[in-house]
């Protein structure tokens, strides 16, 4: 028969093997912060330039430029961004399947799948609308107080398409995109102006549906005779020939852009990012591409991201990145009916 001093070492030794739940939970706390630390010095001074390029434009392009500044100088911003300007790629490709034609419409929408500038698979839509001067610019029915989802805007304005279109400021860090960035022009009319007299980089459309890309302040627009635009950049083409260098600098994310080919057909484009598993976005010279097989003469970036989103009779057609639907926005391009 055992002991009593026997049997009471034995259970202490069982204590000391078994695992305390507070100290799992405390472990793992500490490997999470850890590797959060950890993950920025990785991404940002780390010996994986290719990773280091996508991250830094991914990320100083977006709404938080202040991490990679915290991290880095404006030099070696630049330095990073523009690592491939000179790279030669030749892996680009689109690949157009799964079109169909409303012929009452006058609308085109195709899927396109791609490889991206770093080589990684895209995935997105093309909508070609025929008659440009049906394209017009839609800003949330609650200016200054809240955006709207990209369905409603449609919807509001008895649209059949849409397309997200410029940024949004946000002096209250609600996030809401209550406040346009920059001009938003509609039917003629400023119908928002964030910098009073300052000339803005505007993607735009004249009386007769030609797609404008200048810069122009408000005395400007009126002069021009600008029926439709929102303020945003960069451009990708103007006259045919791209304006971008290597990757455009701005990483690789989720895109939404604008173009118009030379009898006038308006191109919509939305690229899913930020999927793995589905699409891992795109750069801005591969927005350059897929505009170029489409024909476009002149091209826009506009706002991408979580924003990025195609309506088309009131349903989503590409797969939003943002886990909790649609972002709320403050213009969208949509496409009247007929």
């Amino acid at each position: 028969m055992k002991s009593r001093r026997a049997v009471s070492q034995k259970q202490k030794a069982n204590k000391k093997k078994r695992l305390r739940p507070g100290m799992v939970i405390l472990f793992l706390a500490f490997n999470v912060i850890f590797a959060g630390l950890l993950a920025p010095l990785i991404l940002f001074w780390g010996p994986f330039d290719a990773l280091k390029i996508i991250a830094v434009g991914s990320v100083y392009t977006s709404r938080h430029p202040q991490v990679v500044q915290f991290f880095l100088s404006e030099e070696q911003i630049s330095n990073i961004m523009h690592a491939y300007d000179y790279r030669n790629n030749g892996n680009n490709f689109v690949d157009k399947s799964d079109s169909f034609q409303d012929t009452g419409e006058g609308i085109t929408i195709e899927d396109i799948e791609g490889k991206n500038y770093y080589g990684l698979t895209y995935k997105g839509k093309v909508m070609l609308i025929k008659d440009p001067t049906r394209i017009k610019v839609a800003v949330t029915s609650q200016l200054g107080i809240t955006g709207e989802r990209l369905t409603d805007i449609v919807a509001h304005n008895q649209a059949i398409a849409g397309i997200n279109a410029g940024g949004f400021y946000d002096p209250a860090g609600k996030g809401n995109g209550a406040y346009p960035d920059g001009i938003a022009v509609h039917n003629g009319e400023i119908i928002h102006n964030s910098d009073g007299d300052k000339a803005q980089d505007m993607i735009a459309f004249d009386a007769k549906g030609k797609l404008i890309l200048e810069t122009l302040n408000v005395a400007q627009i009126k002069e021009r005779n600008i029926r439709e635009g929102v303020s945003f950049y960069p451009n990708l083409i103007k006259d045919g020939k791209s304006l971008v260098s290597g990757d455009g600098g701005w990483g690789m994310a989720p895109r939404t852009g604008i173009g118009q080919t030379a009898d006038g057909t308006v191109i919509f484009v939305v690229i899913d990012g930020r999927q793995p598993l589905w699409s891992s976005g795109a750069a801005l010279s591969d927005l350059v591409t897929v505009f170029k097989n489409y024909g476009a003469v002149t091209a826009a970036n506009l706002d991408g991201g979580s924003t990025s989103e195609m309506i088309y009779s009131g349903k989503i057609l590409n797969k939003l990145w943002n886990i909790f639907g649609e972002r709320y926005m403050p213009t969208a391009f949509v496409v009247t009916t007929k």
